[in-house]
């Protein structure tokens, strides 16, 4: 039986995004035989259903191209890797995947999107996008805040025992800040510094006393802002 056959009607497929087709490819690839789950085999759609026939050959070419998409990133993602010992597109489901299939927890990973790897500061890549990968986002985002803490400090070359909104405010207050532009009008240089005081003020202390309710979308927009301040501290002149 082919994909078709258990999927979506071929309209609703185009419309989707990888993220959120991919997880009905790996659940129909586990069903299949383990040795012949085959990329190019999967993509040789060959079905005569009245929902495929109907459709133009372009709308054909999306429908495959929309697979091709989910496929890869099920690969990007550790569910697919390559069979061992064998040429070709042959392939077997990882550990990773069946178990994210048996545990119906494929959602979390859905959300890994919201968090491009090739925008992300190195260590938030490191550090925070596998936390927020497995849905613990609330770790994920103190964790993000905790970087922007440790990447001042050390910019500013001040003390451990200085951190937290007390630590933004030594570093960027307007008149005898360690890291404040003072080409810059002093408008701009209070608001610097509330941004950063108020950014962890609002987003790293409260994770680090209790256990913060948020779901994938809220995380991923703090743990951006994070991004966004350590790009700004990094742009920052050393200190002699």
């Amino acid at each position: 039986m082919s994909f078709l056959n258990v999927s979506p009607p071929p309209q609703e497929v185009i419309a989707m995004e990888p993220e959120s087709l991919a997880p009905l490819i790996l659940r129909y690839l586990q069903q299949q035989p383990a040795d012949s789950i085959n990329r190019y085999n999967f993509s040789l759609i060959g079905d005569q259903s009245s929902s495929y026939q109907t459709l133009t050959q372009a709308q054909r070419n999306e429908y495959g191209e929309r697979l091709m998409e989910a496929w890869m990133y099920l690969e990007r993602q550790g569910f697919l890797a390559p069979r061992p010992g064998q040429s070709g597109d042959w392939m077997f489901i990882t550990r990773k995947g069946r178990a994210v299939v048996e545990d119906q927890d494929f959602e979390t990973y859905r959300q890994a999107h919201l968090l491009p790897a090739e925008i992300l500061d190195p260590i938030l890549l490191q550090k925070v996008r596998p936390t927020f990968i497995v849905g613990d986002y609330d770790t994920a985002v103190f964790q993000a805040f905790k970087e922007v803490e440790v990447r001042v400090r050390k910019k500013a070359k001040l003390s451990e025992s200085v951190f937290g909104v007390d630590l933004m405010r030594r570093a960027f207050r307007s008149a005898d800040g360690i890291l404040t532009d003072k080409t810059s009008p002093t408008g701009e240089q209070v608001a610097r510094m509330e941004f950063f005081a108020g950014a962890i003020g609002m987003c790293k202390n409260p994770s680090s006393h209790r256990d913060v309710a948020i779901n994938a979308k809220e995380a991923s927009d703090l743990i951006h802002t994070a991004n966004h301040l350590l790009r700004v501290v990094d742009s920052l002149p050393d200190l002699p």
